[in-house]
This record gives structure tokens, C-alpha cells and sequence, in this order.
């Protein structure tokens, strides 16, 4: 082989019209320029040919796998190797002078890119094998891609020391060794890394997070959607479209709040009270009561209860009139919230629906609303909870109740203002029929 090259370069040489002096300068480098040659030669066809060719077989199976696993990248850096392994098997022919400086020289360097190509063409298999991995239901969105990007640095940190290796002319052995002495200083070095590993370990065996969550970190500034988990960040959009970036060691460590079970459980919770001045909360009349019942949504909630009601007066054999277990006003505007809920509103009736009453404060009786839409749309939920609490402070004088709120400068100037007022007449009418009724009861006994 040997000679057959050194024919082809003095041939070539004699054809550029080098003399026979400048054959024996000039033959070792136009040997490596054909060698060269060659090899790139080699690449070209290898990848025409073998890429193309498998490719088309690749893309007529019905799997969807082969695709990823057998990608034009694989391909390319696979047909890499050979040309580099080809490279490394012609370096005889070119340098037959033994073990010359020039020819130790140029082997190391062929054998670090040897190397080179091998890593490259492991980060390509690992690459196609998370898209693989990533494209299953099972784990589709969860944050993988540290893992991949660990397993790329681990492949990366062994190339790097095999080349070093290879150049020194040292052991590998001796290298790790070296490094596990000072294996402190890697660690400090490697410390967001190796953290993040292990917890991109955790945040997927626990199915804690994955890409496209909505989770609530305040310590941190985030609120919004995860957008991104690395080996060593973990990137969040919050609502305001600002980017928060938070090391993933940091979500195992503290508690973050996921909203992902919520979108998953088709129902938001709404979960807000209106403060009712107790003032305004008093027994029902009959002519109350009658007036309610033409309100159609509690109309058998009162009908019950007075028959109940009527019931055990006639078990006791006491008056009607001086039984305490009379309706309220608040009572029955509770029933018809409930009831309102229920029917007007796109509740979710498989999750919790209360209307309760929470404990006083000089800020009046909080009734508080506790229930579930039966959506999670953003949007759509803040209208539905906006129309509820419009509907319920417009309705709530219905039921002869008030609001508490503190007093604002329109009420300071209704103190002031000369003659009678129709909003200050009508909450003198509701303290008239107040006392009176308190009187009554006073007289009967009650």
C-alpha cells in the first residue's frame, strides 16, 4: 500500500513539475493530503448513501420510534466514526518511519478526534432517545430534559478526559484518580449540577412538575406556567409575561403550590364572603314572609319550614306567635342563595356547594359563599364569580338585609343634607319596624 501511494504522489509531483530533490520533501504531505482526501471522499458517499438508504426504510415502517432512533443526525455522526476510524487506519501508510515525533503527534491527534466523534455520536443516540421517551403519554411534559442534559455532561466529562489522556500520553486511570483527590473542589465546582440531577431525579419520580404546569412560588416572585426544567433552571412565565428563573433544587426544598390538580379536577373553587351589618338581621313577619314567598327560589324553603314549624307548635300546644323558632331573614336568604347557586349558576354539583356563616367581627357577619364552577378557564371564572356577587349585593335588600360598610363620604354628607332623603327614610322605616316588632315580642312575652 505503501508503495502504491508513493507511485501516486510522485506521479502527481512529476505532473506539477516538482524535481526528484523535491519528490522526498514533498511526498509525505501530498500523502496526506490524498489520505485526506480519500477520507472526506469516504464521508461523502457514506453519508449519501447509507443516510438516504436507511432513512427511506426508516420512514416506510409503521412504528414511529425508528424515526428519532435513526434520525438523519444519528446517521451522520455514526458514518463520522467510520471516517475517523478510516483516518486512523491509513496514518501507516502515510508515515513509515516508525515512531517519529511528527508521526506520535498526528496518531494522538486522530485518536482524540476518534474520541470526538464517539461523544458526538452518544449525545446524538441520547438526544433521539429522549425525544423517544418525551413523545410517550406517560411522560409527556415532565421535566426529563435534565436528565438527558446529565447524561450528555457525564458523557462529555469522560470524552474530555480520554482526549487529555490521550494527549499526555497518560493512563485514564491516573486522571480520575487526580480528580478523585480532589473531588471537594469538583463538588463546588459541579454543585448546581449535581443538585440539580438529583432533583430533576425527584421532581419526576413524584410527578411533582412538568412542562405546562401552573404552580405559585411568592417567596420566589413566581406565579404563571411553567415553560422550561433544565439541569440547572427551571423557567416560569408568569402572568404578567415576565420570566422567573428558579434553580430546581429549590422546588424540593421549599413548597410550591401546584395548580395542575385543580385544571385536572374540572371545577375552581370560589370561596369569598359579603359582610351582613347583624343590625339588620331580624325575625320574619307574616307580612315579610309573604312577601318572600313570591320570590320563586325560596318559596318551599319557607312553606317547609312553617309547616315544621306549625307542627310542633300543635305538639307543644303553645301559641304560634311565641315560638322562637321563627324564620329569619338571614335564614332565608341563605336558602336562596344555596338554591341560586344551584340553579342559575354552572356550578360543578360533584364538588362541595355551601353557603355559611363564619365568625363575627366588628366588621359585620361574614356570609361566606363556598363552591365550585364547573370550569377552570380563567376568564370564564372570574365572570361567573363577578356575576354572583353582583346579583347577591343587588338582591340583598330584598331580604330587608344590609350590607356592612364602612361609612365613606357619601354617608357624611347624607347626615348633613337639609330634608328628608328616600335612602335615609328607608332605613329609618327598617329601624321603626325593628323597635316595633321588638316591642311586640316584649308584650307577648317573647
Amino acid at each position: 500500500m505503501q508503495d502504491v501511494l508513493k507511485k501516486w504522489t510522485d506521479a502527481l509531483l512529476d505532473w506539477l513539475g516538482a524535481t526528484t530533490q523535491q519528490h522526498d520533501d514533498w511526498d509525505r504531505w501530498v500523502a496526506v493530503a490524498l489520505v485526506l482526501a480519500v477520507v472526506v471522499l469516504f464521508d461523502f458517499v457514506c453519508r449519501f448513501i447509507a443516510v438516504h438508504s436507511i432513512r427511506r426504510v426508516v420512514l416506510r415502517t409503521k412504528i414511529t420510534w425508528d424515526d428519532e432512533l435513526f434520525s438523519v443526525d444519528v446517521l451522520d455522526r455514526a458514518c463520522h466514526i467510520l471516517s475517523a476510524l478510516l483516518l486512523w487506519g491509513m496514518l501507516p501508510v502515510v508515515f513509515d518511519d516508525g515512531r517519529s515525533g511528527l508521526h506520535l503527534f498526528v496518531v494522538r491527534l486522530v485518536q482524540s478526534y476518534v474520541v470526538f466523534t464517539v461523544f458526538r455520536f452518544v449525545s446524538a443516540l441520547l438526544y433521539a432517545a429522549f425525544r423517544i421517551v418525551s413523545a410517550r403519554p406517560a411522560w409527556q411534559n415532565k421535566p426529563i430534559k435534565g436528565l438527558r442534559q446529565t447524561a450528555q455532561g457525564i458523557a462529555l466529562f469522560i470524552c474530555v478526559i480520554l482526549i487529555v489522556s490521550i494527549l499526555m500520553d497518560k493512563s485514564p486511570t491516573i486522571l480520575f484518580t487526580g480528580l478523585g483527590a480532589s473531588a471537594a473542589i469538583v463538588m463546588l465546582i459541579f454543585k448546581d449540577s449535581i443538585l440539580g440531577f438529583v432533583s430533576g431525579i425527584q421532581l419526576s419520580a413524584n410527578d411533582m412538575l412538568k412542562v405546562g404546569d401552573w404552580i405559585q412560588m411568592p417567596k420566589y416572585g413566581a406565579d404563571g406556567t411553567v415553560i422550561e426544567v433544565t439541569l440547572t433552571t427551571v423557567k416560569v412565565r408568569n402572568w404578567d409575561n415576565t420570566i422567573v428563573t428558579l434553580p430546581p433544587y429549590v422546588l424540593v426544598s421549599d413548597s410550591f403550590q401546584n395548580w395542575q390538580a385543580m385544571k385536572r379536577s374540572g371545577g375552581r373553587r370560589v370561596m369569598r364572603s359579603i359582610a351582613i351589618d347583624m343590625n339588620s338581621v331580624r325575625f320574619c313577619t307574616p307580612e315579610m314572609l309573604a312577601r318572600y314567598r313570591r320570590i320563586g327560589l325560596v318559596r318551599e324553603h319557607i312553606d317547609a319550614a312553617e309547616e315544621r314549624r306549625a307542627a310542633r307548635t300543635r305538639d307543644a300546644g303553645t301559641v304560634p306567635d311565641a315560638d322562637l323558632a321563627r324564620q329569619t331573614n338571614l335564614g332565608i336568604f341563605r336558602a336562596y342563595v344555596v338554591n341560586y347557586l344551584r340553579r342559575e349558576v354552572p356550578v360543578n354539583p360533584h364538588m362541595t356547594l355551601m353557603v355559611r356563616q363564619l365568625q363575627p367581627t366588628d366588621s359585620g357577619l361574614p356570609l361566606q359563599l363556598y363552591f365550585f364552577t364547573n370550569t377552570v378557564d380563567w376568564i370564564e371564572y372570574e365572570g361567573i364569580q363577578s356575576d354572583v356577587f353582583d346579583h347577591l349585593l343587588a338582591v340583598i335588600r330584598e331580604f330587608d338585609l344590609r350590607v356592612f360598610q364602612r361609612p365613606a363620604g357619601y354617608d357624611v354628607d347624607l347626615l348633613h343634607a337639609p330634608g328628608p332623603v328616600s335612602e335615609q327614610a328607608h332605613e329609618h322605616d327598617l329601624d321603626d319596624d325593628h323597635a316595633q316588632e321588638h316591642a311586640d315580642g316584649i308584650d307577648r312575652g317573647v
